[in-house]
């Protein structure tokens, strides 16, 4: 590509947005053409400026950044999203990577390494901060039975649909949007093949052994 490299940069608190604006500019390779507070704002954002790469926190209210990447998967595929969180989570990281992120940081990381991390995004890299990338991906996964093709937030998501909880318990138990919970029950139910929430809990209940 010619020119800068336009960025969308999304977060919930405002003097981060900011602050991230200023430092991508002082990368003369990258120009920031937007800003939005959440996921839902991020989209409109998006649509209204065609970005090169969507930066965005993994952690927000309402449409959270997972959410939000599923969301540009679906509806501009193609364009690269890079995750920015201050914890260190394995399913978080998991999550994303495993959605189709572009890559995944820490936000204390340097401004070379963020400039540097929205070209490999760019060029179609993966970058993951070293300071994760080990223990997001140290965890036994099911490989063989029907779990076997589910990421790691929807087998924690299936886990507890198997013990009837709802979307909302969901949410609040693994700190997601509720609107992200809804998305992964819904790749649940097309991943194993059920028609309703009912036969999901079933399947998971046997799948899984929860007690009845």
């Amino acid at each position: 590509m010619t020119g800068r490299i336009r960025v969308v940069v999304v977060d919930d608190q405002q003097l981060l947005r900011r602050g991230l604006g200023m430092l991508l500019g002082t990368d003369d390779g990258i120009e920031v053409v937007g800003e939005a507070g959440d996921g839902h704002q991020a989209l409109a954002v998006i649509a209204a400026t065609a970005p090169d790469v969507v930066l965005t926190d993994a952690r927000m209210p309402g449409l959270d950044g997972l959410g939000l990447l599923a969301a540009c998967v679906h509806r501009h595929p193609g364009l690269p999203v890079v995750l920015l969180s201050t914890f260190d989570d394995e399913d978080l990281v998991r999550g994303a990577i495993e959605g189709g992120a572009a890559g995944f940081l820490l936000k204390d990381c340097s401004v070379e390494t963020l400039g540097e991390t929205i070209r490999q995004a760019v060029a179609g890299g993966l970058v993951i901060d070293p300071r994760v990338a080990r223990t997001a991906f140290s965890r036994p996964r099911p490989d063989t039975g029907p779990l076997a093709a589910l990421t790691a937030t929807e087998l924690q998501v299936a886990q507890l649909v198997a013990t009837g909880a709802t979307n909302t318990e969901i949410a609040t138990q693994l700190h997601l949007a509720e609107g992200t919970v809804k998305n992964h029950v819904s790749a649940l139910l097309r991943k194993l093949e059920r028609r309703d929430r009912t036969g999901l809990a079933l399947l998971l209940t046997r799948a899984l052994d929860v007690p009845r």
